[in-house]
């Protein structure tokens, strides 16, 4: 067995890499930039065909846990092998009885690589299946585990029970993405949010150099994957007023999804495909091209049917952080970040009159894009530089591991999740963590 290295955490995602899953990217980046040693634990197989380029920075190895190919001798020899290999094993995978098998066994693959590698930590992203697993394995491998939780995580309508309450309680701290999560995860959760933590995702400014907004322009972009929650079918109902107005303007989408042919026969219905184009997924270094370019971002975000719904979208602080006037809506909590009439403008939504008369407002009025601008940078400055925010997750870290490695007793280690033994003093009763 190596000895722990205090500087090397496991970070664990459902896939890797995702294409719209630049944020996870982006934090990684910095942690290895200041010293941090990462190795990322994928649960499931690659399923996108483009990629980022900034995925070609990260250094850190990519290590892929079975996926639903286990076969029962498999899995005895796997267990066997953890009995071997990590101390306490055997007492804690007898307290993981009813965990579901799918996590189990990836759980257990986790347990013995992080172990093996000398990692002290571990974190996952999203509050479902990646923490499922990663919560199991740390009980497994005596190890303190942290997560973030986003926004579907959160508010999605799950078919079946996701247990949040229980990943709280049992994680030596979480972070959330948001003010508005942390006050709704706290309501619905009480004592068990009492390690939660608000830490906004950041962007790294040192590559989001400011720039005033033109005098003249008629751009608008939206980004973002194709999907409902996204609001573009709002968007396109917007434009279509904006063009019976008499506007002059051009909207470009950066982007795929399911919702691609649906999106495309709404502008051809409204007669809008000379002022409005679906360009489809594009590289980080268009995207942000594309932003300078543009006199307004529009985040036309809604709550879907299912309750999914964003957080607070990284094109937004993006955008922000370059120079460029945002429209966006009243949805979790992006008015913590588009300040009606300060940083940007903000709007009910699913209200197409509401977004018109906005974009038509900031495409009209220079001053205020100047205004709203300056604002807006000043505000990515103070808390989304990703640089700062990873170093208060790097005090975490080390906070969480120094307390269990130090052993203080068996009450000081429940505080922190963990019982006397270092596993997880709640995993009685785990059912069907998804």
């Amino acid at each position: 067995m190596p000895t722990p290295d205090p500087a090397r955490i496991g970070y664990v995602l459902k896939r890797y890499p995702r294409f719209s899953e630049t944020f996870v990217v982006n934090e990684i980046l910095a942690h290895e930039r200041a010293g941090l040693s990462i190795d990322i634990f994928a649960l499931g197989p690659v399923e996108e065909t483009h990629f980022q380029d900034i995925i070609a920075k990260v250094r850190a190895p990519v290590h892929r846990l079975p996926y639903r190919t286990q076969s029962a001798e498999t899995l005895w020899q796997q267990i066997n092998e953890a009995g071997a290999c990590l101390p306490g094993f055997w007492p804690a995978l007898s307290d993981c009885r009813e965990i579901d098998s799918a996590v189990l066994i990836q759980a257990i693959r986790l347990a013995i690589e992080a172990r093996s590698r000398g990692i002290v930590h571990l974190h996952a992203h999203f509050a479902t299946g990646a923490t499922a697993v990663t919560r199991a394995a740390a009980a497994l491998a005596g190890l303190t585990y942290s997560f973030t939780a986003h926004a579907k995580d959160i508010y999605f309508d799950y078919d079946t029970p996701q247990h949040l309450d229980r990943k709280l309680s049992d994680a030596a701290f979480s972070i959330t993405v948001s003010d508005f999560n942390l006050a709704t995860l706290r309501a619905v959760h009480g004592e068990a949010a009492a390690r939660l933590r608000r830490l906004y995702n950041g962007v790294d400014l040192t590559q989001l150099q400011f720039r005033s907004a033109p005098v003249a322009g008629s751009t608008i972009l939206a980004v973002g994957r194709l999907v409902d929650k996204k609001g573009f079918a709002v968007l396109i109902e917007a434009l279509g007023l904006l063009r019976d107005r008499g506007l002059a303007f051009d909207c470009r989408i950066l982007g795929d999804g399911p919702e691609r042919q649906p999106l495309q026969a709404r502008i051809d219905a409204a007669a809008l495909a000379s002022h409005v184009q679906l360009l489809g997924p594009q590289p980080q270094a268009a995207v942000m091209a594309a932003m300078r370019d543009a006199s307004v971002l529009a985040a036309p975000c809604i709550v879907s049917a299912d309750g999914n719904r964003d957080g607070l979208p990284t094109v937004i602080v993006e955008a922000m952080a370059l120079g460029t006037p945002v429209v966006s809506t009243t949805v979790t909590g992006i008015p913590e970040l588009v300040r009606d009439d300060q940083t940007g403008l903000c709007v009910a939504p699913g209200n197409a009159v509401a977004l018109a008369a906005a974009l038509e407002r900031l495409l009209g009025d220079h001053d205020l894009r100047q205004r709203l601008a300056r604002a807006a940078r000043q505000l990515i400055e103070r808390d989304f530089d990703i640089d700062i925010n990873t170093r208060a997750m790097r005090e975490w870290f080390a906070a969480a591991s120094a307390a269990a490695a130090a052993g203080a007793g068996r009450e000081g280690s429940r505080r922190a999740g963990y019982d006397a033994r270092g596993t997880t003093h709640q995993t009685r009763g785990m059912r069907h963590d998804g």
